[in-house]
């Protein structure tokens, strides 16, 4: 058998770029690459083992012998080991075989930069030559036009395991998702989709926010050229495509990153800074600079190598924090004697930083449940640089507020009110996430008061409201019907639960929500800005009324909401109205198609009477635990 032929795809520019934290593009050089040298086709590879005494590439190739196929280390210092085999290629399964000069230390390892990995519970990985025609050259020419910050931003949110099961109870396949899912979400009407983590991992019940192939979609649905058909799809249908990503910790498991060469090589060598007692995880060293390369080369691969539209940061919080979910003596202040985590702040800064000059019309979106100030504010400003924010505050005063039985509302007012005091600190997107509907808290319908009629009232005006509110927008799949079990990933979602009226008129309204959304620009061209939002009244509380403006760059475009929080039918209503003219209705929460009592309004004259600081005002009619949007 052939053995290792000395072999290198890196030039010393390469190298000191990577050793200075600033080589991005990292999956270029490093992991398996089948290639040809002097004719001879076979398998290069690279990883980076500083504290290696040996590296060998061990496969069914040859036995999962160490003595066989051992790597050169590189002369200059840089910790990575090379070398190329030949007559191997794309198919084949591999792991690094690390001996560590610390104690003798021997480690079996996935390769971190994996293009693709055996499908779990096997954990090899798998040599994979990419090999795809992307057919979505019209979405991306146009794509900074579609995912700008002032245009519509509906997002579904979805775990691919869990969407739908064939009848056997078995997961979709990429190739399936690419037509019932892409179908499913166009005739919805959302923007965008954001998958739950699709790297590799290991453990189901994860969710897949545990991962040990960063650079690999997970088998479990078909190949990496299946994913990119599957985004494909969603472009060549006008859908913009977020993963979910996570920088903030990697799991213990003994094929993956951690303890990887004998020695704390990804993660902070400290546990006070690399481990996370809530998660059982390892926390990346944020401040060594092999390591940041590593990470902000992953962000771009999945941006560069399968067109990705925008990457969801996964719990932000934890990274910015060193006393994050520790007690007093679990941590250690930083150099001012704070709580601030100053190496992760300068990696999310560096990391944005590289993305926004290095895509056009991409987003990043972070999961970030504190106040910590800046957050989607530009890096020359001082911010984090991210696109936008998630509005946890929202989300769980809305939800607090919304369970409350009607007639309890009129004391807590304030829960929706207040929202609108910081609304405009950030770019928010306003979030009805997974982490809503699992661990006891229950589906969003069945966290509403009331009988089953006023449930599914409430959901609707939940749901209005929420579109209706400043921000952009993400909803977790089975929301959208009114999805009435917590979510399992083990099965699919209750689609049988659309043969009942209140279901598939839940879903008929987010639908025609999505449209309303999409053709209006008074609810999306300002949407971070004071100016697209004004108040008409916010103090009826006796009667649970919210009345506002959204606005647009033209005044005509102006919309008129109307809010009623309680079951009781409020007819002759007057609202303050600022200009003159009449008022049509373009949609009603209560209109029958979707499960309403019909309380619609027709042709609304306005008059020269005086209401709420307005010269002008009209009479509505707002129909019980409704909203009502007028234009």
């Amino acid at each position: 058998m052939i053995k290792v032929i000395a072999h290198s795809l890196f030039t010393d520019f390469d190298i000191n770029l990577f050793k200075s934290g600033k080589h991005y593009r990292l999956y270029d050089k490093l992991g398996s690459h089948p290639i040809k040298v002097d004719g001879v086709a076979g398998t290069y590879f690279a990883v980076w083992a500083p504290s290696a005494k040996s590296v060998s590439v061990v496969g069914d190739f040859n036995f999962w012998d160490a003595t066989t196929h051992q790597l050169n280390v590189r002369w200059d210092s840089s910790g990575i080991w090379e070398g190329f085999i030949p007559g191997i290629g794309s198919g084949e399964i591999y792991k690094y075989k690390i001996q560590s000069n610390n104690s003798d230390t021997w480690t079996e390892k996935a390769d971190p930069f994996a293009r693709q990995c055996e499908h779990p519970p096997k954990t090899a990985s798998v040599i994979w030559n990419a090999d795809y025609k992307w057919k979505d050259t019209q979405w991306m020419g146009y794509r900074k036009e579609k995912n700008g910050l002032d245009r519509p931003y509906s997002v579904y949110e979805v775990h691919l395991g869990s969407w739908k099961r064939n009848k056997d109870g078995e997961f979709l396949t990429y190739k399936e998702l690419a037509k019932d899912l892409v179908a499913y979400v166009k005739e919805m009407g959302y923007t965008h989709i954001e998958f739950m983590p699709i790297m590799e991992y290991p453990y189901d019940p994860s969710w897949g926010y545990q991962l040990t192939g960063y650079f690999a979609p997970t088998s479990r649905f078909g190949t990496p050229e299946e994913f990119k058909m599957l985004v494909d799809a969603f472009h060549q249908n006008d859908i913009g495509v977020i993963l979910d990503w996570v920088p903030s910790h990697f799991p213990e498991d003994a094929h993956g990153l951690g303890f990887f060469d004998g020695s704390n090589l990804y993660e902070h060598p400290d546990r006070r800074r690399g481990y996370h007692p809530d998660w059982k995880s390892l926390i990346f060293n944020y401040g060594r600079n092999e390591v940041r390369a590593f990470l902000i080369s992953n962000a771009l691969f999945w941006l560069e190598q399968f067109h990705v539209d925008g990457l969801r940061v996964d719990a932000v919080a934890s990274m910015l924090y060193l006393d994050y979910s520790r007690e007093d003596g679990e941590w250690e202040a930083n150099m001012y004697g704070n709580n601030e985590n100053l190496e992760a702040m300068s990696f999310i800064r560096e990391l944005n930083q590289e993305i926004y000059s290095s895509f056009d019309g991409v987003q990043t979106i972070a999961e970030e449940s504190t106040a910590f100030s800046g957050v989607s504010k530009p890096v020359n400003l001082g911010g984090l640089g991210f696109g936008m924010k998630w509005m946890m505050g929202w989300m769980h005063d809305t939800l607090e507020y919304f369970k409350k039985e009607p007639i309890y509302r009129k004391h807590h007012q304030n829960d929706l009110t207040f929202s609108m005091t910081y609304a405009f600190t950030e770019n928010f997107m306003l979030p009805f996430s997974h982490d809503e509907v699992v661990y006891g808290k229950q589906s969003l319908v069945y966290r509403m008061p009331g009988d089953e009629w006023q449930r599914f009232a409430n959901l609707r005006l939940l749901f209005g409201y929420m579109f209706t509110h400043p921000g952009t927008n993400i909803m977790f799949m089975g929301g959208e019907f009114g999805q009435t079990a917590e979510w399992n990933f083990q099965q699919s979602l209750d689609w049988h639960l659309l043969q009942y009226d209140g279901h598939s008129g839940v879903q008929q309204f987010v639908k025609d929500l999505n449209a309303t959304y999409k053709n209006f620009p008074a609810l999306y061209e300002k949407q971070f800005s004071p100016e697209g939002f004004q108040w008409i009244d916010y103090g009826d509380h006796e009667n649970s009324v919210l009345t506002y403006i959204r606005k647009g760059h033209d005044e005509k475009n102006d919309l008129i909401i109307a809010c009623n929080f309680t079951p009781i039918l409020r007819e002759n209503y007057r609202i303050g109205i600022h200009k003159k003219g009449k008022l049509k209705e373009i949609l009603n929460s209560d209109a029958k198609e979707y499960g309403g009592t019909g309380n619609l309004n027709s042709a609304i004259k306005t008059s020269t009477k005086a209401w709420h600081g307005y010269k002008k005002s009209t009479e509505i009619t707002i129909p019980p635990l409704g909203i009502v949007i007028l234009k």
